[in-house]
C-alpha cells in the first residue's frame, strides 16, 4: 500500500518520524510519504528508521492561498514532493512561515487566556511549528474540551472568536517554488468542504497550466461526488490522481492508509522529480 501524505511531531503529528515510520510498516505500508506544515525537520530521523523493502518519499505541506474564481481567496495546502530541502525559495518561505505561525498562535492564546483558559500550546510544540493542533491539544490538557477535533469545532475554527489567520504563500508562487528546487507539487484535498469553501475547477485548470502535478481526489474529507468530479477534472487536464491518509496520529481520528495512491501513479510523480531521491530500506 502506498500513503503518500502523513504527518509527524516535527509539525502537528503526535509520533516521531521514527514512529511514524514503523506505525506505517505494520499497518501494510510499503511506500510511505512524511508531508509534515512547512518543514523538512523530520526527513533525517524518517530515513533512518526505514526498514528493508519500505521507500520513503520525502515532502512538506506548503500552507497556501489560492483564487477561488469567484472574486475572493480560500486556503489552500499543496504537497510538494522529492524537492531540495535547500533551495533558496525553499527555506524562505518556511522561515516566513515559521514566524507567522507564531505570531497567528500567540495572537490566539492570549486571546484564550483573556476568557481564562489558561493554555500553554508551546508544551506540545516544541521545535516544531506551531499550529492550531498544539492550542488544541492544551485545551484538551485543561479540560476545556475531551479532544482535539472538539477544539477545533468549539475554539479554533476559522472566523470564530479566537481564530487569527496567516499570511500564506499564493499557490502559484508555491508551485513554481517547488518546480524550482525539483519537487513535484500536488494539491491536497482541494475539495475538502468541511475544512472551508472550495476552489471552481478554473482554478485547477489555471495551476495546471503553471505545472501542479496532481490532485489528491482520494481523501478522508472529500465526498464520493466530489472525488468524482475531481478525478474527472484531473482526466482532462493530464494530471496525477494521489490518494492518502492525511493522519496526524492522536490529533485525528483517521488510520494510516485510510486512503492509497496507485502504484502506478506512484512511479509517475518520481519520474518527475530531480531535487531528492526516495529512500528505500537496506540499501
Amino acid at each position: 500500500m502506498i500513503d503518500l501524505h502523513l504527518h509527524s511531531n516535527a509539525s502537528d503529528g503526535t509520533d516521531t518520524p521514527g514512529e511514524l515510520v514503523r506505525k506505517a510498516v505494520d499497518a501494510g505500508v510499503t511506500t510511505l510519504a512524511l508531508t509534515d506544515h512547512d518543514t523538512t525537520a523530520g526527513w533525517d530521523e524518517a530515513a533512518a528508521a526505514v526498514p528493508p523493502g519500505v521507500r520513503l518519499v520525502r515532502g512538506a505541506e506548503f500552507s497556501t492561498t489560492a483564487p477561488d474564481g469567484r472574486g475572493g481567496h480560500v486556503s489552500a495546502h499543496l504537497l510538494g514532493y522529492l524537492f531540495d530541502p535547500t533551495g533558496p525559495a525553499i527555506l524562505a518561505d518556511q522561515a516566513r512561515l515559521g514566524g507567522e505561525r507564531a505570531r497567528r498562535i500567540g495572537v490566539m492564546t492570549e486571546r484564550l487566556r483573556a476568557d481564562g483558559y489558561a493554555v500553554d500550546p508551546t508544551r506540545y510544540a516544541g521545535d516544531a511549528p506551531i499550529g492550531r493542533p498544539h492550542l488544541g491539544r492544551a485545551l484538551v490538557e485543561i479540560g476545556a474540551v475531551a479532544s482535539v477535533p472538539e477544539a477545533f469545532e468549539k475554539f479554533l475554527a476559522k472566523n470564530g472568536k479566537y481564530y487569527e489567520p496567516k499570511a500564506d504563500t499564493p499557490i502559484a508562487e508555491a508551485i513554481a517554488m517547488i518546480r524550482a528546487a525539483g519537487g513535484v507539487p500536488v494539491w491536497a484535498h482541494p475539495w475538502a468542504r468541511k475544512k472551508g469553501p472550495i476552489v471552481e475547477p478554473e482554478v485547477i485548470q489555471e495551476m495546471a497550466g503553471l505545472r501542479l502535478a496532481g490532485l489528491e481526489v482520494d481523501h478522508p474529507d472529500q465526498e464520493p461526488g466530489d472525488r468524482e468530479r475531481l478525478r474527472s477534472l484531473a482526466g482532462d487536464l493530464n494530471l496525477l490522481v494521489t490518494g492518502s491518509s492525511d493522519y496526524h496520529g492522536a490529533n485525528k481520528t483517521i488510520p494510516i492508509a485510510a486512503e492509497t495512491t496507485r502504484p502506478e501513479v506512484l512511479e509517475a510523480l518520481v519520474a518527475q522529480a530531480t531535487g531528492a531521491g526516495v529512500v528505500t530500506g537496506g540499501q
